[in-house]
């Protein structure tokens, strides 16, 4: 049986409240000003070091 939307979402909720207790100051390490600059800076990150791609 499929899970329900509103089961997707409480356990979704659950997940997010447990990753925000252990990594309560979390940020990403990559730089970038819009949507397209993440985009390419993830694809470029699999590749070598986020400092890198920074630089």
């Amino acid at each position: 049986m499929r899970e329900s939307m509103a089961a997707k979402k409480k356990r979704a909720g659950a997940i997010y409240r447990v990753l925000s207790k252990s990594y309560p100051d979390v940020k990403c390490e990559l730089d970038f000003e819009n949507p397209l600059q993440l985009l390419i800076a993830t694809v470029l990150s699999a590749q070598c070091t986020d400092k890198r791609v920074n630089t």
